[in-house]
């Protein structure tokens, strides 16, 4: 398995391991309901340097990525970052990922761990016809911290000269001191909760984490990373999103933008769209019992409809909650389900996502 430059620290101070996007990652430190709860009220911090990042630079670049990616990267203003799909032509997802506009001619790419040897090459196949492109990955020399929760303000403003009340949210600001180290500053993140993301040289990265420990910033792990975000209704690639799971299935139409030029995937999914879409993703609380991806879900009379992609009791809510991918005829609010988990049916309504949304 492969390392991050925290790695010998999280199991230092007692980490539970596992394998995830082939990292050696942290599952929990003290427990997945602490360390949710510190984000939700508080503030914590996550290794997310198992996230690849690409450089993509030129003269075509803007034009490359807005045929790449549903969403339009070339309207990015500088400092500014995009959530986007990328499909493959029959309509189904490579990934989804996050791009940065760091000059008028210079991208920052970041993918998900599991996906990076999958999405270099295409991207790479895909650039052939755009000769004023080039593209770097620079994910072996890049370590990410995500620094998550209300406190999140509080605790990182000291160590920076950076006015993060006018960094607004989906925008960054490259190479600022933070703590004397330089990063690439964004407030983004994965949790529901407002937040930063800190790049970093990876040779770096030890020495601001254990500035933010000592701050009294909480480690979380992936265990709580997975819960937090399933509460935001945010996707996971491999559940929500797949190769087999497009972009509007999913519910994410709003960064699918038809009035652009051609992308790939676009005549797919404008079918998908002006068709009617067979399938959608739900969101359902259940009465007992865990949902975990690939549970058969049924509609109230036991007819087979779907299947969840992910599932998790909610630390905040106080009950299960779950994400399934059913028929779009039962994808409707205030449905009942039956989920199958350990060969009994457990009753199941469908609700309004996201399950939790943070106080403005």
């Amino acid at each position: 398995m492969k390392t991050t430059p925290l790695t010998a620290w999280h199991k230092e101070h007692g980490a539970k391991m596992m394998e995830f996007g082939g990292y050696d990652m942290p599952v929990e430190y003290q427990g997945i309901i602490q360390e949710h709860e510190a984000v939700r009220h508080a503030v914590g911090m996550f290794d997310v340097s198992h996230m690849a990042e690409f450089l993509i630079e030129g003269e075509e670049s803007p034009r490359f990525l807005d045929y790449l990616v549903t969403n339009t990267p070339s309207q990015l203003e500088i400092g500014q970052a995009l959530y986007t799909p990328m499909c493959y032509p029959h309509g189904g997802t490579v990934d989804d990922l996050l791009i940065y506009r760091m000059a008028p001619e210079k991208f920052l790419m970041v993918v998900n761990a599991a996906n990076h040897d999958k999405d270099w090459t295409w991207i790479v196949e895909q650039s052939q016809n755009y000769p004023n492109v080039q593209l770097i990955d620079v994910s072996d020399e890049t370590a990410l911290i995500a620094v998550q929760g209300p406190l999140a303000k509080e605790l990182i403003q000291p160590l920076t000269s950076t006015d993060l009340d006018a960094l607004d949210y989906y925008h960054a600001v490259f190479d600022v001191p933070v703590n004397n180290i330089n990063v690439h500053l964004s407030r983004t993140g994965y949790t529901g909760e407002d937040g930063f993301e800190l790049y970093v040289k990876a040779d770096q990265a030890l020495g601001l984490w254990e500035k933010l420990y000592e701050l009294g910033v909480k480690p979380v792990g992936l265990g709580a990373r997975d819960t937090l975000r399933l509460e935001a209704r945010l996707p996971l690639y491999g559940h929500e999103l797949s190769e087999d799971i497009s972009p509007l299935e999913a519910g994410l139409g709003i960064f699918v933008k038809f009035d652009k030029s051609d992308f790939m995937g676009r005549e797919t999914l404008w079918n998908q769209k002006t068709t009617g879409l067979t399938r959608k993703i739900v969101g359902l609380t259940l009465d007992g019992g865990i949902a975990r991806a690939g549970y058969a879900v049924s509609d109230a009379q036991g007819n087979p409809i779907g299947v969840i992609t992910s599932g998790s009791y909610s630390p905040t809510l106080k009950q299960p909650i779950a994400l399934a991918l059913v028929e779009s005829s039962h994808a409707k609010t205030g449905q009942h389900f039956l989920v199958m988990i350990r060969n009994r049916a457990v009753p199941a309504l469908s609700v309004k996502t996201p399950f939790y949304r943070r106080p403005m």
